[in-house]
């Protein structure tokens, strides 16, 4: 359902959600007034955020294929939602220069490092901590950012930082950036984002 004095967004995921779950926690606390998610799209249909969405009574949409098919469905359905911002959140594929200037200023997306390290094509998932446990970093962390055209080269909005400890294996740093930076950060940065947004459209 619209709601006229909030921003209408579509989260765009690929896997488990478990973002997607921070955010909805977010707005139904009250930590996101600005917020009114409307839609989550996956681009694939065995993710299990699609459940958490369908769970929390938010509309769920699948989008097959790649490329210009694919884009021009989300398209499609962005525009039928009436959708004001776009939010990643775990979502893998990366989005067209075109698609990016369609939506200039109205797409965020999470990245679990602190930009610019291990960032950029090649670096999602698992693969960003296997990086940092590589290079021997002290500290890593999450970044919210908007999207340009340049994987993860978008304005920052907020950055947390997490400690890498000596016994970390790339999957409890995961789990760790996960529940100590991008649970906190995203939320608060879709709020940010919304704001601007409404702030734009009530002018």
């Amino acid at each position: 359902m619209l709601i006229k004095d909030r921003a209408s967004v579509a989260v765009l995921v690929s896997g488990g959600g478990t973002n997607l779950g921070a955010l909805i926690k977010a707005e139904r606390q009250g930590s996101m007034p600005s917020v009114n998610i409307v839609l989550v799209v996956s681009s694939n249909s065995d993710a299990y955020a699609l459940r958490r969405a369908e769970s929390a009574g938010i509309k769920t949409a699948f989008i097959a294929g790649s490329g210009a098919s694919f884009e021009n469905e989300l398209k499609k359905i962005l525009r039928e939602n009436e959708i004001d911002l776009v939010v990643l959140a775990g979502f893998l594929k990366i989005l067209s220069r075109d698609f990016v200037f369609a939506y200039k200023g109205r797409i965020i997306n999470i990245h679990p490092s602190i930009i610019p390290a291990f960032c950029g094509r090649g670096f999602y998932g698992i693969k960003v901590h296997e990086a940092a446990l590589k290079q021997g970093v002290k500290w890593t962390g999450a970044t919210a950012h908007y999207v340009n055209e340049i994987p993860d080269g978008g304005e920052i909005i907020l950055q947390k930082p997490v400690a890498v400890l000596p016994n970390d294996t790339a999957e409890t740093l995961q789990k760790r950036v996960m529940e100590e930076a991008e649970h906190l950060i995203l939320p608060e940065a879709c709020e940010i984002a919304a704001k601007k947004i409404m702030k734009e459209k009530l002018k």
